[in-house]
């Protein structure tokens, strides 16, 4: 899959995150403004009661007129002793309790001297906590100040401002177990997707889903499961088609091959009579010669594509000297004046025909459709053999390199080059028998270069395991469309 792999549970995590920011906030708001509504309504509710309760004593004052310094004094012992704290401004500022003696603000004191009703408070931090009303005293201007004390208003909102507080917290952690138990069922049919989707990349065609009610999830299951029969039939479809081939790939390959030896047969006897034959008719019969050539190399490979389909082949390992059998490939089909074999002295546990039979396919390839300077070289990597050949022919188009391994696929489209298109092919299933990997990297005009790794103690490797070490196939792989080395394969 395309894209940067997202961890298991992030979007849940995200899901639940959400829930619980708007949880917060919400209840965070609504726990703010019941605060803010209370406070206020308290605070209303006291001033109006601290107000009318002034007014009040206002009128008992009036009975201790005129004020003289002792009926003040009086006035002050009265209202002390009533449970009433005051400040009497007659002149000098009185209070009847040196503990109850706030400083009356220039405002109060302001609106108390034009004849109103006025009231000031306290600091919040303030302690104790006051709430001061003051008038004039009817028929006089003495002022009296009613002292309010509010602290127990003040500790009943700091309860409820706990209350609210731990009712928010209590709200989020709700919230928290809510979206994350909402995020895990809502997420859960993606989840099952995900792993029916893992099943079928692994091979498990008859996954489906379960279809669950009428909501989106169901429709995206029911959708999933036609794409998964769909896909499935496809590929039955594809492995039958793919069947009829090999078989008829074999039953072509088994019924040609009689009467091609027949072919062959006259086609030697031709051959050796060229000489004898008119000048018109001998263009015609090298002609004759070369394709029934041409056609018992087809035959043969048809034979032995169908042997590998089969599963038939198996490898027969031996001790094999790589550059004396690489040396020996090239020898035996006259390339020594074409092809430099260049390499240190590797020995190896492998099947030598097999492996012939793909170094003589990578570098008649090279002969064939390359050109310029061709090298074979073979090479010890840890527990690899490398074998490279490359020339500085035309090059591989880009387009033509993720199938160069194709079966019967040929550069030239209209297949004037020589050869069946079954030899690369060949060679990548003998490689694969053999336990390697064979690669290519090419570039239009810079040549081919075509990589052939074995391990050196044989397909199964050595007594107790060596393991098969990291090398550079995969950059090989990754580099077969972008590679600056390689040729027409």
């Amino acid at each position: 899959m395309a894209g940067r792999a997202v961890a298991p549970g992030r979007l849940r995590r995200r899901l639940t995150i959400a829930f619980v920011l708007v949880a917060g906030v919400s209840a965070g708001l609504l726990a703010g403004g019941a605060a803010v509504v209370l406070r206020q309504s308290w605070l209303d509710a006291s001033l109006r009661q601290a107000a009318a309760d002034a007014r009040y004593q206002l009128l008992l004052a009036g009975e201790f007129l005129p004020l003289t310094e002792q009926r003040g004094t009086e006035l002050l012992a009265s209202f002390e002793g009533s449970g009433r704290h005051v400040v009497l401004v007659d002149g000098p500022t009185r209070p009847s309790h040196p503990a109850y003696a706030p400083a009356l603000g220039t405002r109060l004191r302001a609106s108390v001297a034009d004849g109103q009703l006025a009231y000031q408070r306290s600091a919040p931090d303030q302690r104790p906590r006051l709430l001061v009303v003051g008038g004039r005293i009817p028929g006089s201007t003495a002022e009296l100040y009613v002292i309010t004390v509010e602290d127990d208003i003040a500790t009943d909102l700091g309860q409820v401002r706990t209350a609210l507080l731990a009712g928010w917290v209590l709200v989020v952690l709700v919230a928290a177990g809510v979206g994350h138990l909402l995020a895990r069922r809502a997420l859960e049919p993606v989840g099952r997707a995900s792993r029916a989707a893992r099943a079928l990349t692994e091979g498990l065609l008859a996954t489906r889903l379960p279809v669950r009610g009428r909501d989106e999830f169901s429709v995206w299951a029911a959708s999933f499961n036609e794409m998964a029969e769909a896909l499935e039939s496809k590929i039955a479809d594809l492995s039958a088609a793919q069947a009829r081939e090999r078989r008829f790939t074999a039953d072509v390959a088994h019924e040609l091959r009689t009467p091609v030896t027949a072919l062959v047969a006259a086609a030697s006897l031709l051959r050796e009579q060229l000489d004898r034959l008119p000048d018109d008719a001998r263009p015609a019969a090298r002609l004759l010669v070369g394709d029934v050539v041409r056609l018992r190399c087809l035959v043969e490979d048809l034979m032995e594509i169908s042997r590998l389909d089969a599963g038939r082949e198996r490898p027969n390992v031996e001790p094999v000297d790589a550059p004396a059998l690489l040396c020996a490939i090239v020898a035996a089909r006259g390339w020594s004046d074409r092809v430099l074999v260049t390499g240190d002295a590797v020995a190896l546990h492998t099947d030598p025909r097999r492996l012939e039979r793909v170094l003589a396919n990578l570098v008649a390839n090279a002969v064939e459709h390359g050109g310029g300077e061709i090298r074979a070289t073979v090479k010890r990597a840890g527990a690899l053999v490398v074998f490279t050949v490359t020339d500085q022919g035309p090059g591989i188009p880009a387009e033509h390199l993720p199938h160069v391994f194709d079966r019967f696929h040929q550069v030239d489209a209209a297949r004037s080059a020589p050869g069946s298109g079954l030899g690369l092919a060949i060679a990548r299933e003998h490689a694969a028998l053999l336990g390697g990997v064979l690669s290519v990297r090419s570039a239009p005009g810079a040549g081919a270069r075509f990589r052939l790794e074995l391990p050196a103690h044989g397909p199964d490797g050595p007594p107790g395991g060596v393991p098969r070490p990291a090398t550079s196939l995969d950059e090989d792989a990754e580099a077969a469309t972008a590679g600056p080395t390689g040729g027409d394969g």
